[in-house]
């Protein structure tokens, strides 16, 4: 792993990181073009995100997009019960993409519920606006506010979205998503934690393991190969100055790949 960590290093500072990751896209589009095609016919009438929006912040499988958003979804809601009534809430999915776990949050959450969606792509927030019409989404940028009231939400998700944006903005965003949180809400937030450790070089495992975030940048803030590394304990010290800490899962490792950590918070 650790040469695979170097091979990035080496892409980027040569500022070939956005080919390198646009030839994954074809690889992965080439892999499951069969898979994808029949499930589209299986699902004619299932809107579907554009192909490469989806392998932006997701993969380049439909079925996982749709049945993985499903249960993703309903995860979120069961381990965040103990903490909040979802059934009549109002959820913003900061930084939902195409939609993925957004969309299903509607059924998921009853009529009562009120979902919102927020993300930085035009072309994202324009298909999720035409595509999915019973959540209300709006375009956001890398750096807040958000065009909403102050205490607006019961919750706020915001899964890989801190993995993606600079140090600074996760002092930003914090602040932010505090602003817009009702007292006694909550935000359900993931990082890469510990079991990320092996996909760092050398020189980024000295500064994770001194306690300090790490920051690959080089490309545009946000986009999928901007990729931000957070050891727990800075994460704690962080999240603490804003809210109180109820929950913090060590990801593990999955059939799928590595999970992230994820941490429930509550604003007082």
């Amino acid at each position: 792993m650790i040469i695979k960590g170097t091979l990035n290093f080496l892409f980027r500072k040569a500022g070939l990181m956005f080919w390198a990751d646009k030839a994954k896209f074809w690889v992965q589009y080439l892999v499951n073009f069969r898979n994808n095609h029949t499930f589209k016919a299986a699902n004619k009438d299932l809107a579907l995100p554009p192909a490469y929006m989806m392998f932006e912040s997701f993969n380049m499988n439909y079925q996982k997009y749709y049945e993985g958003g499903f249960k993703t979804a309903k995860w979120i809601l069961d381990t965040t019960e103990p903490y909040l009534n979802y059934k009549n809430a109002v959820i913003l999915d900061w930084g939902c993409g195409p939609a993925r776990i957004t969309r299903h949050l509607p059924e998921l959450c009853g009529t009562e519920s009120n979902i919102y969606g927020t993300d930085y792509n035009p072309a994202t927030i324009r298909w999720c606006s035409e595509s999915i019409k019973q959540v209300s989404f709006s375009k956001n940028k890398t750096a807040p506010p958000l065009h909403y009231k102050t205490n607006t939400f019961d919750m706020v998700i915001g899964i890989s979205i801190f993995t993606h944006l600079s140090e600074e903005n996760h002092h930003a965003w914090i602040a932010e998503l505090h602003r817009v949180i009702k007292p006694g809400g909550i935000a359900f937030i993931t990082t890469h934690g510990k079991i990320f450790r092996s996909l760092l070089t050398d020189k980024e495992l000295e500064t994770y393991d001194r306690e300090k975030i790490v920051i690959r940048g080089a490309v545009t803030e946000g986009h999928r190969v901007y990729t931000a590394f957070q050891p727990p304990a800075w994460m704690k010290s962080v999240f603490s100055k804003s809210f109180e800490i109820l929950q913090h899962h060590e990801g593990k490792p999955a059939d799928w790949g590595k999970e992230q950590d994820f941490w429930i918070l509550k604003k007082s």
